[in-house]
């Protein structure tokens, strides 16, 4: 078996021994012997050993009702440990001798590349000043661990840092193990899991946790580092206000099928932003006004503070007391209206000026050294987050902004807006658009539906511009619904301009997503009042969910490519925004990777994507994982933009056109015509518990119906806790098995080697396959599913079969992931842990069904426990 690294090996089983002896001690010999013994037979059982296998069963078999949740518990913190143990490995201390990790030494390697090639010094400091990349955080119905635990599972982390230093003394390692032990303790005390449902504003609090915990540390660290290896490559330093990564949010403005998130929600959650935004400074300025003691200073700031002592202390100190006016009124505003003073903070370069003054002064004097320590951290995170942290996309669907304009229309007696085909449609609302007198009577009698969405357009209309992104219209299919998005604004109020955006996310709708913005921008007037770019989202989830994934990678692509030639035909500038998922079955995956695999031309210096809950813990809990990400972030963006991957050859287009077919006809097949699917995806998977245990803010559903109004989060997430993992690979079986019978092996192989796109769709194919097993997909069946679907079960697993031997044909392996030894031996030892988590749950599904107990009964929690469990085994996996 291959082996991993000797230093995690050796985290994992320090954190496993310490837990083990806590288990021990709080829950007697007898149980700890329990776990020990189905530990030992799943290592033995998935090793081979039919013995090790019975042990496990019977062990598990054996177990009374009020010892299934502390087992389930028990593994499910060794798989959380695991994953604190494999994050921190990510960012250890380095011997001299050991070469960096990538994601450090992307950025520096590609500026040589870039310069090697021809480009100037010059102009390679501009276009890494002017990047524009934005990751939308959004909140997460399969993170199910707490923010309580999270902070625990964090401290952890800092003292497995601490054991990195090899000249600790003894008695100092003891006193880090001792603080471990104590950690891991309050972790098996703590309930891992929600009893109720979060609300949307408790999800937006969590984001702005992630905020403060890390990425407040992460981005100035971050920057600095771009701008030493910016310097050392070109001579040259990043400009002062350069923010090339910045962030927004979803929480708390997506209200697309999700009732919860109403217009006082936004209100509610832009103010909390503004409250944290300017506690977070006030912090960072009090240190400041602390520090900044030095008397000699330039004229240009003496002409602010007039000829006193401690001029930066005294300019600091009126800028604490504008932050304290702004975090003030925030609170107030949060409770009721609340006059603004003229102190309160208005506008970023109220919050810069004072900062880049001190700056300038400190330099000018020659006290450099002193201007670029924490004072310019402060002014690199006021430059990313400014006074409102985030901001805020809000998200509806375009149904619902039709029905509010029918309603109004048969209120006027215009007719019924929802009737009229699209020349209609087009030609009122562009009417509308351009008259200066309004539509909307001040007493419309409005629906509550109508009221809500009209309530979120004036909240649009009041809130600072700079707190909030996009309009996005989910379900877009034709210009009227972009126009119509922006006739309701301005009916209620706004009176500048705001990105309105239209979301493709169906195949047919992002086959015509290039037409549609075609028409939209020929349109008269549609050009006056856009802004900037035009942005365009491209939805991941719900294409994949719609026909597969071999046929929605390639719609994606292609509606990107064709949006890409629309957009330079038209003259306007385009911004294509990324709706992927954290999983490979909602276009997730290494974001480095797929940022590279993306059209030529598509990442012109700017690019947006969501990030999904769970991996907003992975990609930016620790401070110094968030580093790792965001330089692989911004190295992608600025290799896509100056070195595009070439476009792919006609040969390999006519081949992917194939295949999307072909894959497209098999998942359909399956998911759309198969009389028994619905039935037996419904038996076999926890969806239907899933729905009714309290994950996220939103209903597991958009409206009543099978698997078409399923959320493509639920659905994903089912067949991952049964590890069939069925849409991120169903229709590949059936594309690349007719392809290698047809003897296009070695074009798949070329394509695989030479096209970014299609080379990054099998690794991550080949990462999904690996984490699949159908042995224990297989016990779900046998004891959930009624015996006229068993047949379906046996079917789809073997489909699962022939997606992993066309992968190890494609790739000329002899077992998925040979290529990549360490991987494979992480999974090797989650397995130990994951086994026993499955087959608790497949008995603990088996008895919820048969009791239908109520919510927050002992059964519901441990059933709920196995979920976080394998979740947390599996990583990626909503």
């Amino acid at each position: 078996m291959e082996e991993i690294d000797a230093r995690l090996r050796e985290d994992v089983r320090l954190l496993g021994e310490l837990l083990g002896e806590y288990i021990h001690a709080q829950c007697g010999e007898v149980f700890f012997d329990k776990i020990e013994r189905i530990r030992l037979g799943a290592k033995t059982g998935r090793l081979g050993s039919e013995e090790g296998a019975e042990q496990l069963t019977r062990t598990l078999g054996e177990l009374r009702e009020d010892e299934l949740q502390p087992v389930a518990r028990a593994f499910n913190q060794f798989l959380n440990l695991a994953n604190i143990a494999e994050q921190y490995h990510e960012i250890r201390r380095r011997a001299p001798e050991e070469p960096p990790p990538f994601a450090v030494r992307a950025l520096p390697e590609l500026l040589d590349r870039l310069l090697a090639g021809g480009h100037a010094a010059d102009a390679l400091a501009r276009q890494l000043g002017r990047l524009e990349i934005d990751l939308v955080l959004t909140a997460h119905p399969t993170e199910v661990t707490r923010r309580t635990l999270i902070r625990k599972y964090e401290a952890i982390a800092a003292e497995l840092a601490v054991l990195d230093h090899g000249d600790l003394l003894p008695a100092e390692r003891e006193a880090v193990h001792e603080r471990l032990r104590r950690l891991i303790a309050e972790a098996w005390h703590t309930d891992e899991i929600r009893r109720s449902r979060p609300t949307p504003v408790d999800e937006a609090k969590w984001g702005f946790s992630v905020i403060e915990h890390s990425l407040w540390q992460a981005v100035p660290a971050f920057l600095r580092g771009v701008d030493r290896a910016l310097h050392e490559a070109t001579g040259l330093h990043l400009p002062l206000e350069a923010a090339p990564i910045r962030f927004s949010s979803w929480m708390g403005g997506d209200r697309d099928g999700n009732p919860n998130v109403t217009a006082a929600v936004t209100r509610e959650v832009l103010l909390l932003a503004r409250w944290a935004a300017a506690d977070l400074h006030l912090r960072d300025v009090e240190q400041l006004a602390a520090e900044l003691s030095m008397q000699e200073a330039s004229s240009e700031l003496r002409a602010r503070t007039g000829e006193v002592d401690e001029p930066y202390r005294v300019l600091l100190k009126q800028l604490r007391e504008r932050l304290f006016a702004t975090r003030d009124w925030a609170a107030a505003a949060l409770h009721g209206e609340a006059v603004r003073s003229p102190a309160v903070l208005q506008n970023n370069r109220e919050l810069l000026q004072p900062l880049e003054l001190c700056y300038r002064s400190l330099h000018a004097c020659g006290m450099g050294l002193i201007a670029d320590g924490p004072l310019l951290d402060s002014l690199r995170r006021a430059a990313t987050f400014g006074l409102f942290l985030v901001r805020l996309d809000i998200r509806q669907d375009a149904a619902r902004h039709a029905a509010a304009l029918s309603e109004i229309t048969e209120y006027l007696g215009l007719g019924r807006y929802a009737d009229w085909n699209e020349e209609t449609r087009t030609a009122f609302l562009m009417r509308e658009l351009d008259s200066r007198r309004p539509l909307l009577p001040v007493h419309f009698p409005a629906s509550a539906e109508t009221a809500e969405v009209l309530a979120t357009c004036r909240e649009v209309a009041q809130a600072p511009a700079a707190s909030l992104g996009s309009y996005v219209i989910s379900m877009a299919a034709a210009p009227s619904d972009v126009l119509a998005v922006q006739l309701l604004l301005k009916e209620c109020g706004l009176q500048r301009p705001m990105r309105v955006v239209p979301l493709f996310e169906t195949l047919t709708d992002l086959d015509n997503a290039a037409p549609t913005v075609e028409r939209l921008l020929l349109l008269p007037g549609y050009r006056a009042r856009l802004h900037g770019p035009q942005e365009v989202m491209i939805g991941y989830s719900d294409s994949a969910k719609d026909g597969g994934t071999t046929a929605a990678a390639w719609a994606q692509y292609r509606a990107q490519e064709g949006l890409v030639e629309v957009c330079r035909r038209q003259g306007v500038e385009l911004l294509l925004f990324h709706g992927r998922g954290g999983t490979v079955g909602r276009g997730g995956g290494p974001a480095h990777a797929a940022i590279l695999s993306q059209p030529p031309g598509s990442v012109p210096g700017r690019f947006r994507t969501t990030e999904q809950g769970e991996m907003i813990r992975f990609k930016f809990g620790l401070p110094d994982t968030a580093v790792q990400s965001l330089n692989l972030y911004l190295s992608a963006v600025l290799e896509a933009t100056l070195l595009p991957p070439p476009a792919p050859e006609p040969a390999w287009r006519e081949l992917m056109d194939r295949l999307a077919a072909e894959g497209l006809a098999a998942y359909r097949s399956v998911v759309r015509e198969h009389p028994q699917f619905v039935e037996y995806f419904r038996q076999a998977t926890p969806e239907q518990e899933l729905g009714r245990l309290p994950l996220g803010s939103r209903p597991a559903k958009r409206r009543a119906g099978g698997i078409e109004s399923l959320r493509a989060i639920p659905w994903i997430f089912a067949w991952t806790q049964t590890r069939l993992m069925l849409p991120a690979w169903l229709g590949w079986e059936t594309a690349l098995g007719n392809a290698l019978a047809r003897g296009e092996g070695e074009l798949l192989r070329r394509m695989s080697r030479h096209w970014p796109f299609f080379g990054t769709r099998i690794d991550m194919l080949e990462m999904v396959l690996a984490k699949s097993d159908a042995a224990i997909a297989q016990l779900y069946d046998e004891r959930l599913v009624e015996p006229g679907l068993l047949p379906l079960g046996q079917q789809l697993r073997g489909l699962l079969s022939q997606a992993c031997a066309a992968v190890l044909e494609l790739t000329e392996q002899d077992r998925l992931l040979g290529h990549n030894p360490e991987v494979r031996a992480a999974f090797s030892v989650r397995n130990t842990y994951l086994d026993p988590l499955h087959l608790l749950q497949v008995e603990l599904l088996a008895r919820y069904r048969l009791h239908q107990e109520q919510a927050c009964s002992p059964l519901e929690q441990a059933l709920l426990v196995s979920v976080a469990g394998i979740a947390a085994g599996l990583r990626n996996t909503g």
